[in-house]
């Protein structure tokens, strides 16, 4: 719990203007599901505020805390057995215009990769961190976020061939993609 005032001030400041952006990061780290990023970064932000007059540096604390708590929920969510259900769920309907057709394809092949594979992207890509401080969030070497993001990238182009085709001078930035 927050007691000094000039604390609870700082934190309320860096949750209003960093909150958009972490929700982002959030929402790519559950593989698309706005829920489950809404309530990753409302865990993360409570207890970051427990702890908010021992945190120099806000924003990649944070980040770290949204990477671990999601692979907690990944290990927690593969101890579980899956659920049957006896029909398929609504698939949702596609936009026409070619920007909503790249974020479906992006989302489906992110969604498609491991949760440490698209972490990884998540971070060095979306978040633009330096593979060390990607290596540093997800508790490895930077040699390791090296070939993650290689096989990740192989992968990914495999799951998503028609990201490939398209001419780099065209090709949006996963930031546009995701905005």
């Amino acid at each position: 719990m927050i007691v000094d005032v000039a604390e609870e001030r700082r934190f309320r400041e860096f949750v209003a203007s960093r909150s958009p952006a972490l929700m982002r990061l959030g929402y790519l780290l559950t593989g698309g599901d706005q829920h489950a990023a809404e309530d990753l970064l409302q865990t993360v932000l409570a207890r970051a505020a427990a702890r908010w007059e021992r945190v120099d540096d806000p924003e990649p604390y944070v980040r770290r805390a949204m990477y671990r708590e999601q692979v907690s929920w990944w290990r927690r969510a593969a101890r579980r057995p899956e659920t049957v259900v006896p029909e398929a769920p609504d698939v949702p309907g596609r936009d026409d215009t070619h920007a909503a057709e790249l974020k479906l394809v992006l989302r489906r092949a992110l969604a498609r990769l491991t949760a440490r594979q698209r972490a990884a992207l998540v971070l060095r890509f979306f978040a633009d961190l330096p593979e060390a401080e990607v290596a540093q969030i997800m508790g490895c070497s930077v040699g390791t976020v090296r070939s993650t993001v290689h096989r990740s990238l192989a992968r990914l182009r495999v799951l998503a061939p028609e990201l490939a085709d398209l001419d780099s001078a065209s090709r949006p930035s996963i930031k546009e993609v995701q905005s």
